[in-house]
């Protein structure tokens, strides 16, 4: 089956005892130990596998990119050019398995016709005599380890010109065991080779079997491609270096072995055996990565807020010093997050092009990451790059969120090091995560924009000019959260030179809140002009906001003054008192009746109180984002504002807004916005005020 498609090596997944999980039954071309991280496969995982399985369908994969699209954690794993096949063995509504084909890539270049229909033949015969053990009451489950089916052994060859070499040459089947070893092998080695021959190349060099290397040898049979690395001979001291050379074919693996000086880096693993990188404490620190990272970034609300966490929590974890974070806009690449780079170095690469052949703008277009252990192995696969250090490590992790392109994470490191698959799955993991913040992050941003472009447009760009009366307005956005509220304030002007002083405030923040506001100032304003009455109002906006249904309330305050006189008549719904300064300096909390915030109660009713502003005098109209602090009594807030309303110097009124607004607006932690208007009547009063004990003020019941 495998030669029949061109392959080069593959295999049979078989059910097991156990439900969702598959066995590894059969391999062919591959060393069986090599592999035994993918000997179980669950089948609910995001894995060719287990798809071909759950679905039923065939899974075909050109080459690493494709595979790295669909199945990212399977490149994580085995990041190597390969391509792969999957067809599902069943027989009717009966799922025994899946069969697994590895062979050269072809980038771009579909699976063909032909190789699919042998596959899908091939899996019908072995689904039929699997079937047929079934019916003989045999059941058909795999529950052991793989067992490895030699190929055939390929023909002689040169040995005459192998053996004039002085390099060591060995030649390993599909299965690591090495079958012949030159002259020269015998010599380096030590070794003579009939103790070589049949035994599996690092369990004979057992020096080759240190983990560090594991990740050369199945790269090298899992692709095409040859393979290079130094390796470290034994423990003794000094070090011996040699240089191992890996050649794949289709029935096995050539191997050249030479003396090589010391390497100007080594990782730590390959420095210092038995420092492996998947070592317990290593894995369990990997399964705590994840959920730590993905919990601060449930927290994380901007793209600068993501690169922080990012920053704080995945460079420790892996020992990174250098940190880029690239977002993709309109086929270009900008950055948006650094740190540890010197200064400038990444200015070179803001805003290029998907065209470009750059390790972070070919990581995002592959959906492969990239890891290169020492700046060499930089430097040599992209000849020409300009390299902010001659000694470390970088990894280029493509951000993907959902299928969308994002952007890419540069990851830097001091000092050269290796990534083993674990390290490889984590990073790569984390990259999802990271990607799919920042996607949350950019649809914030975009919402919130629209919120203050709405807000912008729906606050009154000025205000009236009256010769009697001076008014100002203040908004401050909240400093957490969608930024953006409901708050709004207004001055309309009515029939009869009266003016109507409206602030209110919408629950909740965003776009809702701001078109709910946008609503609610058009309804008071026509209101307003048709001359309804305070109270008249008042109800109309609270049953348009109940009809509306936006699933939100609102609190108002809406004052009608009569510049010429200063008598003015005032509602509430749910609002904060509004403040009074008279012209002597005197300020008090006005005490007006009120009725339930709006959007509640269709029955509510809101009671008008009469009050009288002095020549001289100020009004003020303000919201809880004002005076509220979190962890404070509110009404520690309002004496606060109502001291510095006191103490306000006679002056511009705009000074006096400024003053008021001046200690939140610098706040780092604003959790609502603000909204302020003042009222100043600068004129004489017509007719003399209606005068009580209570300072001013004069009740009475609402009028429909």
């Amino acid at each position: 089956m495998v030669t029949a498609v061109g392959g080069y090596a593959g295999g049979v997944y078989l059910r097991s005892g156990r439900q969702g999980l598959l066995r590894m039954a059969v391999v062919t071309g591959l060393p069986v130990p090599l592999f035994r991280p993918w000997w179980r496969m669950a089948t609910g995982r995001p894995y060719p596998v287990a798809e071909s399985y759950r679905s039923g369908q065939s899974v075909h994969l050109p080459d690493a990119e494709a595979a790295m699209r669909r199945f990212p954690q399977l490149m994580a794993g085995l990041p190597f050019p390969f391509a792969s096949m999957y067809e599902p063995v069943t027989s009717g509504a009966e799922r025994f398995g899946v069969l697994m084909v590895l062979r050269t890539a072809t980038p771009g270049v579909p699976v063909g016709p032909v190789d699919r229909e042998r596959l899908r033949r091939a899996a019908d015969r072995l689904a039929g005599e699997l079937a047929e053990l079934t019916a003989a009451g045999d059941p058909v489950v795999w529950d052991g380890d793989p067992l490895a089916v030699e190929q055939p052994a390929a023909g002689g060859g040169a040995r005459e010109a192998v053996e004039r070499l002085a390099q060591a040459v060995l030649s390993v089947d599909r299965q690591g065991r090495i079958g012949y070893v030159n002259a020269a092998a015998e010599q380096l080695l030590g070794t003579d080779g009939p103790q070589l021959r049949g035994r599996v190349l690092w369990e004979a060099l057992p020096w080759l079997g240190h983990p560090a290397y594991e990740d050369h040898f199945r790269a090298v049979f899992m692709s095409t491609e040859p393979v290079h690395f130094p390796a470290r001979r034994g423990r003794r001291m000094p070090a011996q270096w040699v240089s191992v050379d890996l050649y794949p074919g289709p029935d096995g693996v050539t191997v050249t072995i030479g003396a090589t000086e010391t390497p100007s880096y080594a990782t730590a693993s390959m420095a210092r055996p038995g420092g492996d990188l998947g070592s317990p404490a290593d894995r369990a620190s990997a399964l705590y990565r994840p959920v730590a990272l993905a919990i601060a970034l449930t927290e994380a609300v901007t793209a600068r807020q993501v690169s922080a966490v990012v920053t704080e929590e995945l460079l420790p974890a892996f020992g990174g010093r250098q940190l880029a974070i690239y977002l993709l806009d309109e086929r270009h690449l900008h950055l948006a997050w650094e740190t540890g780079f010197p200064k400038g170095f990444l200015d070179r690469f803001d805003g290029v092009g998907l065209d470009v052949r750059l390790p972070g703008v070919e990581t995002l277009t592959s959906g492969r990451p990239l890891f290169f252990e020492s700046m060499e192995h930089l430097a040599a696969a992209y000849p020409g790059i300009q390299l902010d250090a001659h000694v470390g490590a970088r990894a280029f992790l493509p951000l993907i969120a959902s299928g969308r392109p994002v952007g890419s994470c540069i990851l830097g490191f001091d000092a050269p090091r290796g990534f083993s698959p674990e390290v490889r799955t984590v990073l790569t993991a984390l990259a999802g995560l990271i990607a799919q913040a920042l996607e949350r992050a950019r649809r914030y941003d975009s919402e919130a924009a629209l919120a203050r472009g709405l807000q912008s447009a729906l606050l009154p760009h000025r205000l009236p000019v009256h010769e009697q009366v001076e008014t100002v307005g203040r908004y401050l956005p909240g400093t957490q959260g969608m930024d953006v509220g409901g708050d709004w304030y207004d001055v309309v002007e009515t029939g009869g030179g009266r003016l109507a002083l409206v602030i209110g405030d919408v629950q909740g923040h965003g776009v809702a809140a701001a078109a709910t506001m946008g609503q609610l100032r058009s309804s008071v304003r026509a209101f307003a002009l048709i001359g309804s009455t305070p109270d008249q109002v008042m109800r109309g906006t609270n049953q348009l906001l109940i009809d509306l249904d936006p699933g939100q309330f609102a609190s108002c305050c809406y004052v009608v003054l009569d510049p010429a006189s200063g008598s003015a008549e005032a509602v509430r719904a749910g609002h904060p008192q509004p403040l009074l300064r008279h012209p002597d300096g005197r300020t008090e909390v006005l005490d007006l009746a009120g009725g339930v915030v709006l959007g509640i109660d269709p029955d509510a009713s809101y009671p008008v109180t009469e009050l009288h502003l002095a020549t001289g005098s100020v009004l003020a109209l303000y919201t809880d984002g004002l005076v509220e602090k979190p962890g404070a009594d509110i009404d520690t807030g309002v004496e606060r504002l109502r001291a510095g309303l006191a103490a306000a110097r006679p002056g511009p009124l705009t000074e006096t807004a400024d003053r008021l607004v001046s200690e939140a607006g610098n706040s780092a932690d604003r959790p609502d916005d603000i909204a302020l208007l003042l009222a100043s009547r600068t004129g004489l009063d017509r007719h003399p005020p209606p005068v009580n004990r209570n300072g001013g003020l004069r009740d009475r019941p609402g009028t429909a």
